[in-house]
């Protein structure tokens, strides 16, 4: 971050660089991978060292797992996992950006945040970039609208053909004024982030603290947990094998695969739905087809409600780049099982109805205003499998393949924007 000009009366001081986001998040997903040497046909070496880290890796291979598995407990009333070990939040937001600070926006610092606001630590927080950035771009709206004012007003006088007006003193104060103003941004109440005309950005000098907030910072405890959907934390538990999942109510591990799977599909309605009356369109299941689709391709897959959709798909996460894709998930039921009977077609011309051109301009409409592509995800559903839920869980893997996906970007034509 520049170094700017110092405010008036405050000593010059460098604002507190950023975290290296790149180191902080090197691991896309909490395993440990060993990539293979460097492989040089110039060099003849090269292929016997790779040989030899293969045939070492096949007779002792290393773990690609941590050596004690990431533990969550599910809560049925808020029908998410909750985990509540600093070192686990970390690793999970860190590897991967899963789950959801329940103190914070979105990454869990609440912490930071608290010992910042006490004088305890330096830097900025993701929140205070935010809002740095968003008073910049406010001063630079401010800025251009005066300038487009005074080039109208000076094109009117022009094209009058009269005489230049002399703008009075206290006009010209009160754009000086307009000019030059300085804001702050208070780091949680221990540091400002100043900005000077110049729009550079310099650091107040932090206050001394207080006794009451002495005593404050000695009995400050992390009271923040990460909250995992349901998909989040059956991919982290069958797809990854790194988390193993506790039920909240019983306080025993959930071992079987097929059991946590049944468990999250009776708690993806409300009230929790009976075993026998699960069925092959249950919201899980196509949440977690979805979610399993997209991760496997590399994409960072969040949830997308703030802006009205499933999911938002980051190329490699919140912390580097805004998302470039809005997810909605619309099952299709293609299959003529779905048509054999009166009421399986009514629920199927029900369901249709729900999507219609009015909703899909609204979605497109936010999508567009917030800059992002919209993609429309199609699931066909499949018919239930002989035996029912009892044969679906004991190949979850098989189950998951019956589902077909199907996208389709849609981008909102605009004649402004597309012309030639």
């Amino acid at each position: 971050m520049s170094h700017g000009q110092p405010l008036e009366g405050q000593p010059q001081r460098r604002v507190p660089i950023r975290p290296n986001y790149n180191q902080i998040h090197s691991k896309p997903l909490p395993l440990n991978v060993y990539p293979l040497p460097f492989y040089a046909p110039q060099n003849p070496l090269s292929l016997v060292h790779i040989t030899y880290v293969l045939v070492k890796d096949y007779l002792l291979p290393r773990k690609s797992h941590p050596e004690k598995l990431y533990q969550g407990y599910f809560d049925k009333a808020t029908r998410s996992v909750h985990v509540t070990d600093p070192a686990t939040v970390r690793a999970l937001w860190e590897q991967g950006f899963f789950g959801k600070g329940l103190l914070s926006r979105s990454e869990p610092n609440w912490l930071d945040q608290q010992k910042k606001r006490l004088g305890l630590a330096e830097g900025l927080t993701a929140e205070q970039v935010t809002e740095q950035r968003r008073r910049t771009r406010e001063n630079f709206k401010r800025e251009r609208a005066r300038l487009e004012r005074e080039a109208i007003e000076a094109q009117k006088r022009k094209e009058a053909g009269s005489p230049l007006k002399v703008v009075k003193k206290e006009e010209m104060a009160e754009d000086t004024l307009m000019l030059e103003m300085e804001t702050a941004i208070t780091a949680n109440g221990t540091q400002e982030i100043g900005t000077t005309k110049s729009g550079r950005i310099v650091a107040v000098e932090r206050q001394q603290l207080t006794p009451e907030q002495e005593a404050e910072a000695a009995a400050l405890v992390n009271q923040e947990h990460l909250h995992i959907s349901r998909e989040e934390a059956f991919f982290l538990s069958y797809a990854l094998g790194s988390l193993e999942i506790i039920d909240g109510k019983t306080n025993k591990l959930i071992k079987d695969q097929s059991a946590l799977l049944q468990l999250f599909r009776q708690n993806s309605y409300f009230p929790p739905a009976r075993v026998e009356d699960l069925k092959p369109d249950d919201q899980f299941l196509l949440s977690y087809v979805i979610y399993h689709h997209f991760r496997s391709l590399g994409w960072v897959v969040r949830d997308g409600i703030k802006f009205a959709v499933d999911y938002m798909l980051y190329q490699r996460g919140p912390a580097f780049t805004h998302a470039a894709f809005a997810l909605i998930i619309i099952p299709s039921y293609t299959h003529a099982y779905w048509y054999e009977t009166p009421n399986r077609k009514a629920k199927v011309e029900k369901h249709r109805a729900q999507y219609n051109w009015h909703w899909f301009h609204q979605v497109n409409r936010v999508q567009t205003a917030v800059v992002k592509t919209l993609v429309l995800v199609y699931v066909d559903v499949p018919p239930p499998m002989e035996g029912g839920v009892a044969e679906e869980g004991k190949d979850i893997g098989l189950l998951l393949r019956r589902y077909k996906i199907r996208e389709f970007a849609v981008q909102r034509w605009s004649s402004n924007r597309s012309r030639g």
